[in-house]
């Protein structure tokens, strides 16, 4: 994604979550911008797919 996600990426990280579920894995992110997380948090993927500071921050749930 570019510095802002638009809908087309936001759906991509739904499904990309919805199939690591299935998959019995899981997606976080790590390293998100500020303006990218902004976004993520304002339409609740945040929820979904957790934005982490660092990639071990992620990996560590």
């Amino acid at each position: 994604m570019g510095t802002q996600p638009d809908s087309s990426g936001i759906n991509v990280l739904i499904a990309a979550h919805r199939a690591a579920e299935d998959a019995g894995g899981r997606l976080r992110l790590a390293g998100v911008r500020d303006s990218v997380r902004h976004v993520l948090e304002l339409v609740g993927v945040d929820t979904l797919v957790p934005c982490r500071a660092t990639v071990e921050e992620a990996l560590a749930g």
